[in-house]
Formats: C-alpha cells, sequence, structure tokens
C-alpha cells in the first residue's frame, strides 16, 4: 500500500453499496422499470413481487412478518413515523406522555420535541457515564399516561449497544409500546422483534451496505400497534406511507438485508479482529488514549476515543487520506462538542479530544495498519506544534 492510498473509516456514517446489491439492483433501472403498482400488466406485476422477495428479506433479518415492513425514505422519517405517528394515535384514548433517552439520534430528539407543541409531555432521561440506560430510572420514568419508550439499539456516535430485551419487557409489563431506532444495529447485531417485545423498529439501508434513500419501519400487527400516516396519498403501505415506491432501492435493501444476516458471524469476528489490532497499534506507537462508553456492550466497529492533548478537529485535518469523523454525520456543522459525549458526562477537553473511528466490510488488515500509522504520526506532529 502507498502513503497516497485512500482509506475509508467512517462506516458508521454510510456504507457503500455493496457489488452484489448493486447487480440485484441495477435491472430495475433499465429493464424492470414498470410501477411496481401498475399490476394490470406482466412487468408491473415481476416488480411488485419483486418487492414484496425484498420485503421478505428485510423481515427475515428482525424475525417479523412481511406485512409488518413499512417502506420508508430512510431511518430519519421512520423515526418521525413511529413516534409521531403513535403519539397522534393514542392521544385519543387519554394518553400524552412520550419518554426517550438524551443520546438518541438527532431525528428522534427532534421528533420527541416538536410533538412539546401538539400538547404532549415528553420525558428525556439521562444515561450513565458508560452510555447505557439505567432501567431502574426507565422502569420509573412510565406512568399511565405513557404510549411510547424510544430508545435507540446501538449508538451512532459511541457504538453503544443497549439491553433491548430487558428494555422490551419493562414496557410489555408496564403496557406501553417500545419503539428502537435500530438504523445503526441492523445486520450488525441480532435482532428479533418477538424476542425484544419491540412495537415499531427503524432500518436504514445505507448503512449496511444498501443504497441510499429507502429504509423501513416494522409495525407490529399481533399485538396490533396503531400509528397515524405523516401524510396523505395513495395509500400505498397499508396507507401509513403513501407514494411509488421506488423498485430499485427496494430491491437493494432486500439483498443488503440478506448479505447481512447470512454474514454477520463471521463479518463481526473479522471486525472485532480489526478493532483490536487498531488500537493495539496505537498502544505500540505509544498514543494514549481512553474508550468512551461502555466497553464491554458495545460493537467492536466503533471506536470512539479520546487522545490526550488533541483536538480531535485539527488531528482530522492533519492525516493524509484517512476518511474518519468527529461523531454524528446527520447534525449540523457546529463546533460545540457532540451532545452525545456530553451525555457521558466527558468534560468539554476531552470531548474535543474525541474521534470516531469505525471499521467495516471492505476495510483490510493492511488498512488498519496504515492508517493508525498516519493517525500517530499525525498526533505526533500536532504534540510537536504545541511544544513549539
Amino acid at each position: 500500500m502507498t502513503s497516497s492510498s485512500k482509506i475509508y473509516l467512517d462506516y458508521q456514517s454510510t456504507t457503500p453499496v455493496d457489488l452484489r446489491v448493486i447487480e440485484k439492483m441495477t435491472p430495475f433501472l433499465n429493464s424492470y422499470f414498470a410501477n411496481p403498482h401498475s399490476t394490470e400488466h406482466e412487468m408491473g406485476r415481476y416488480v411488485s413481487k419483486s418487492i414484496e422477495d425484498a420485503r421478505d428479506k428485510i423481515a427475515k433479518l428482525i424475525n417479523s412478518d412481511s406485512r409488518e415492513i413499512i417502506f420508508t425514505s430512510g431511518a430519519t422519517e421512520s423515526n418521525n413515523l413511529a413516534i409521531k405517528g403513535a403519539a397522534r394515535f393514542y392521544k385519543a384514548i387519554n394518553k400524552d406522555e412520550i419518554i426517550t433517552v438524551d443520546t438518541e439520534h438527532k431525528c428522534v430528539i427532534e421528533s420527541v420535541n416538536s410533538l412539546k407543541n401538539e400538547g404532549f409531555n415528553v420525558k428525556i432521561l439521562s444515561v450513565q457515564k458508560n452510555g447505557l440506560l439505567n432501567l431502574d430510572h426507565l422502569t420509573n420514568a412510565i406512568s399511565s399516561k405513557t404510549i411510547l419508550v424510544s430508545v435507540m439499539g446501538l449508538n451512532n456516535e459511541i457504538g453503544v449497544i443497549q439491553p433491548l430485551e430487558k428494555i422490551g419487557k419493562i414496557c410489555r409489563e408496564k403496557n406501553v409500546l417500545f419503539h428502537s431506532d435500530c438504523a445503526q444495529a441492523g445486520g450488525k447485531i441480532e435482532i428479533d422483534v418477538k424476542k425484544f417485545n419491540i412495537d415499531l423498529l427503524s432500518l436504514s439501508s445505507h448503512k449496511m451496505y444498501g443504497p441510499k434513500g429507502i429504509g423501513c419501519l416494522f409495525v407490529r400487527r399481533k399485538p396490533r400497534v396503531r400509528i397515524d400516516p405523516l401524510f396523505s396519498g395513495g395509500f400505498q403501505e397499508s396507507g401509513l406511507r403513501s407514494g411509488t415506491l421506488p423498485s430499485h432501492l427496494c430491491v437493494g435493501f432486500g439483498e443488503a438485508s440478506n448479505l447481512a444476516l447470512k454474514y454477520m458471524k463471521e463479518e463481526n469476528q473479522r471486525i472485532k479482529d480489526l478493532s483490536t489490532n487498531f488500537l493495539k497499534n496505537l498502544s505500540k506507537n505509544n498514543i494514549k488514549y481512553k474508550l468512551n462508553g461502555s466497553e464491554k456492550l458495545r460493537w467492536p466497529g466503533n471506536i470512539n476515543i479520546q487522545i490526550k492533548n488533541i483536538i480531535a478537529s485539527d488531528l482530522i485535518k492533519c492525516v493524509n487520506d484517512v476518511y474518519f469523523s468527529l461523531g454524528s454525520a446527520c447534525s449540523d456543522n457546529s463546533i460545540e462538542p457532540s451532545y452525545v459525549l456530553k451525555a457521558l458526562c466527558l468534560k468539554k477537553k476531552e470531548a474535543e479530544s474525541s474521534l470516531r473511528i469505525s471499521i467495516g466490510r471492505m476495510t483490510t488488515k493492511e488498512e488498519i495498519l496504515e492508517s493508525s500509522q498516519r493517525i500517530s504520526s499525525a498526533v505526533y506532529s500536532l504534540y510537536k506544534k504545541r511544544e513549539n
């Protein structure tokens, strides 16, 4: 590998589309381009069936019924539809409370906050210093007025995995809906909506080597979960998400889900090994770092670390052709430290020194070695500038 090689280590932000996914999608761009809702002719029926096959593959990834999968434009829309849709429907039965967590994705935080203007009561629970939700606090927060609890499966910034099965059990016992934003968790960890008692779940294709612009919302049928749609139209997707389905994107999402389920175990082990090697290489280069969030309950492909006496934004500028980030790619360009890191009670300097390396399917051993060397060299270069 030459020093000019470009290395992508921002897989939590987005993933490249797997070539096997592209191969499945391509015919639906130029050969089978019919509207999937035009089922009066053969091509339309074929496209419609292909979408249903994709829906079935996505359902298998989370152990659901294919009829419970509602296609959307992505996780942001899915989260909005789940939270606002449930809140507006169940308000009619004298419930008006939504509970979520302060480390959730911005679209969840903003969704619940927007409901305040509609008269809903919102409770945003703090996490512990390891990024995990205190389940006793959750139990105590749920009241007879609570409609829904929304807790992310795998945090996009720090990689922490929340105990979904335990949360689902609490929600079921308390007779409240449980929604989980699993955009980052999809294809990385086991998700079983039946076992975890999840009522609403959001997924995003481009986080699992599928195309951008497509996602889905799982809506439980038994026991029946009801939500109001966000907009009106032709009653596609069980009337919950009107509009012509993008067949190529649906097919791509389905194949991405199929590959994720098939290779999840071996891929996870490979990524864990690469992550371990990356951190070992930093230590060999005498780079002092500290992991943000739980060391045990986390996705190994997300390495969110503090590097002492470094401003992470400066480090990113100094490392040649290694693409990594400070955290979420789905917020504004604010120079303030991440609200997720603040929620872990990090001091301002600790948050400013934090960076996120995320490893994925296409990452190689050679790239891990080379990137750790480049980052280490850049750290020492910044140290030297400080001394001068």
